[in-house]
């Protein structure tokens, strides 16, 4: 087996909108705390050669995956379901998404991007060498909480506190999977998976950084000189950090706390990882088209008329949230407004991606995965160590469970795909399940590639 890492720096520059906490809050960065990094690892056995790259955003247009896919397989000649292209979710970089109001894009920063991390895929490629993959399942507890089915505690110092724990920890991850590359004698990359919204900075901070995701790597691979380290995130659509919401100086001190603790469970994974046999490497990649809700032109009109109404009254004040959450919603309606009388499609199609290496399946959704569908995809999967991750290739927004997906007044089910210009899933639990189960079923097949 051969095994290749890369990196290249993907920091913006100072003064670009950063990611999240809308509407309208115009968060726009004051310094780089921590650099932004694109990790990549390759991986090649038996004639096929497959390549993850972590990026330290929130996550990246599926246009963005797309010119990525090019460049690297101009460069490399691999295929493009053999590309995958993965974001750690960080609200402490550059907004890279469509989402009105929650931090507009920059122009060239995004025009760079995809060079930038094709880069570290390439130089991943160009770095193969004969290796060996080790991986450990590690405690990694007292990071976060549910936040659809538990409590936040409000007091900043008892989340601080190394003995901390959620009243339900059972609805998070409390274990983290760390997977290790040796090659002659030497560690030279690694790669830790662990389901948690990176948002100990949240809309009071304006420092540059990866959170506490980015921070703890950048910190073990200072301690392994020479190894590349990616964060692969999980299901957390429905997990948030334990320490989030709180004044900028706190939430500076806090995120070392916060970044400490997952690496120390990243050390252990590195001390505890065992061999692991890898037969063969295989991918698989598909567009897929999530089906909407059907909304009417009538209640779509009804509904901007609403809102309209909101921000045309005599009184209106454009720093109040309620005026400017309505223009979030004026915005997206007058948007789909448009698309029905024109008679234009809402559904628009992203993609899903598995690579597997051996007995670890890395299972790419689109989506801010919740964790019951997380758990219902682990529970039949037949690979041995399925990892489903989401923000991979694009962004659409939250993948709901059934349960959240029922309540009108859901900032996840009903508000957020509107904020991306949509309409809320139909089924999104049940079609996600049923994509990323197929991805597993073709991933066992016996023939390698994709």
């Amino acid at each position: 087996m051969r095994i290749g890492f890369g990196r290249c720096d993907i920091t913006p520059r100072v003064g670009v909108e950063l990611a999240g906490f809308g509407p309208f809050c115009n968060r726009h960065s004051i310094a780089v705390r921590d650099r932004l990094w694109a990790r990549a690892m390759a991986v090649e056995q038996a004639g096929a050669t497959a390549v993850v790259v972590s990026c330290d955003l929130i996550g990246v247009p599926r246009a963005t995956a797309h010119e990525v896919r090019r460049l690297v397989t101009n460069a490399t000649c691999l295929p493009a379901e053999a590309i995958m292209v993965h974001c750690t979710h960080t609200h402490s970089g550059p907004a890279t998404g469509k989402s009105i109001g929650w931090g507009d894009p920059d122009a060239p920063f995004l025009e760079i991007l995809p060079g930038r991390i094709a880069r570290a895929c390439i130089e991943a490629v160009g770095n193969l060498r004969e290796a060996a993959l080790s991986h450990a399942e590690v405690p990694c507890e007292g990071m976060s909480y549910n936040r659809e089915y538990d409590v936040r505690e409000q007091d900043p110092n008892v989340v601080l506190r190394d003995d901390w724990r959620p009243a339900k920890p059972e609805l998070t991850d409390t274990t983290a999977h760390v997977v290790t590359a040796h090659a002659d004698g030497k560690l030279i990359g690694f790669f830790s998976y662990f389901g948690c919204h990176p948002v100990v900075c949240c809309e009071a901070t304006r420092y540059i950084h990866g959170d506490y995701a980015g921070v703890a790597t950048n910190k073990i691979e200072k301690e392994n000189p020479g190894a590349t380290g990616l964060f692969l995130q999980g299901a957390q659509g429905d997990i948030n950090a334990c320490f989030v919401h709180h004044p900028e100086e706190i939430s500076l001190r806090a995120l070392d706390v916060i970044a400490d603790r997952y690496a120390r469970s990243v050390r252990a994974g590195l001390a505890a990882a065992k061999p692991l046999a890898v037969d063969s490497v295989r991918y698989a990649l598909r567009e897929v088209t999530f089906h909407r809700k059907s909304w009417d032109l009538e209640k779509l009109r009804a509904m901007l008329a609403e809102k309209e109404a909101v921000l045309h009254a005599p009184n209106a004040d454009d720093a109040a949230g309620e005026v400017r959450m309505a223009m979030v919603y004026v915005l997206a309606l007058r948007k789909l407004v448009a698309l029905k009388e024109a008679g234009q499609p809402i559904e628009t199609p992203t993609d899903v991606q598995g690579i597997r290496i051996g007995p670890i399946e890395l299972l790419g959704s689109p989506a801010e995965t919740f964790r019951a569908i997380k758990q219902e995809v682990v529970a039949q999967a037949k690979a041995p160590l399925p990892l489903v991750m989401g923000i991979t290739n694009d962004t659409i927004g939250y993948a709901p469970d059934r349960k959240v997906a029922t309540q009108a007044d859901s900032y996840a089910a009903a508000f957020v795909p509107l904020m991306g210009g949509s309409l809320p899933f139909a089924d999104i639990h049940g079609e996600l399940v049923h994509e990323l189960l197929s991805l597993d079923a073709a991933l066992q097949s016996s023939r390698t590639g994709g």
